[in-house]
């Protein structure tokens, strides 16, 4: 599919660069009259999953996995859940182990490579529902965890999934990890990092043999952490075999249904290899997107509720063109 030029037309005026459009959104959006009725759900692992849902009655349902430390009560997937329910659409949001306010039962927390439960989520639907389409968005974290699972899946991909947009995504983990490691990024290193160890610490008071906090006081970058704790937790090596492992580019050729990326050039949080220019050019079934604006999940309308990628996700995945 061709790279296309993006209709966004950009932020009100006092939202002049990538920091503010990603930063006050975050701090500020209030997205209200959304409501969700919790189901929980075991995993093949003997966990569980806390999946809420927002239903209006369709054969159709929107699959939303959410970014780093989110859940479905941040503005972007409130935003969604409220805009894709009044075109008469239900909508899930699956909260990853350990978001959603409840810690997970197993010794695994979750990462951007976690698909198997994005997968566990979507097979219990397909079981226990008639929907007769799914399509699936993923923001940040959650995007590059969609764009896994349809690469994992391929050809075998459920016939009920016709529809995929993801946005903000670290399309290369390696690529977005790096930029943590810019000056100008410590507010997200912090406050993400922060977040992060408080999971640890939760984890710890339930597997004291398995995690050493003594480590976790040492930790001040993400490499650290993911090297000392994701990584170890996980599976992987350090923090560079956990990067390149499970980054989402890696499945994106063996994609097949109509997928759309969308990432601002602006983004703070992306770096270079994070726009899949030269897969976009190869592959039919992806569209590229890269509006000059937007920040991270942010792409703020001046006066209205709705955000331009949460209008333009709706608008690729009910109105193809």
């Amino acid at each position: 599919m061709p790279i296309i030029k993006s209709t966004y037309s950009g932020p009100p005026a006092y939202l002049f660069n990538g920091h503010l459009e990603t930063i006050i959104p975050s701090l500020f959006r209030k997205v209200k009259d959304v409501h969700y009725t919790r189901e929980k759900i075991d995993t093949p692992d003997s966990d569980f999953l806390n999946l809420d849902w927002a239903k209006v009655g369709s054969s159709k349902l929107l699959i939303i996995s959410h970014g780093l430390e989110g859940d479905s009560e941040r503005h972007y997937a409130r935003g969604m859940v409220k805009l894709f329910n009044s075109k008469k659409i239900d909508v899930l949001v699956w909260n990853n182990r350990s978001c959603g306010g409840e810690i997970n039962l197993g010794p695994i927390l979750y990462h951007h490579g976690a698909s198997y439960d994005l997968d566990a989520t979507i097979t219990h639907v397909l079981k226990n529902h008639s929907y007769k389409e799914i399509f699936l968005t993923g923001i940040s974290m959650g995007g590059a965890q969609t764009l896994k699972y349809l690469g994992e899946k391929g050809s075998d991909l459920p016939f009920e999934i016709k529809r995929a947009a993801v946005y903000s995504t670290p399309c290369n983990l390696l690529s977005s990890a790096n930029t943590l490691k810019l000056r100008r990024n410590a507010f997200y290193k912090n406050k993400f990092l922060g977040k992060l160890k408080l999971k640890i610490k939760a984890k710890a008071a339930q597997y004291p043999d398995l995690i050493d906090l003594e480590l976790l006081d040492k930790v001040e970058d993400f490499d650290a952490f993911d090297t000392l704790f994701t990584a170890k937790l996980h599976g992987f090596k350090d923090a560079i075999d956990f990067y390149i492992t499970v980054s989402a580019d890696n499945w994106m050729p063996f994609i097949q249904i109509p997928t759309l990326v969308l990432n601002a050039t602006n983004d703070p949080l992306l770096g270079p290899e994070c726009y899949p220019i030269s897969l976009a050019e190869k592959l039919d079934l992806l569209t590229l997107e890269m509006p000059k604006r937007g920040g991270h999940t942010g792409f703020v309308l001046s006066g209205q509720e709705f955000t331009w990628a949460e209008h333009r996700v709706q608008e690729f995945l009910l109105n193809p063109a």
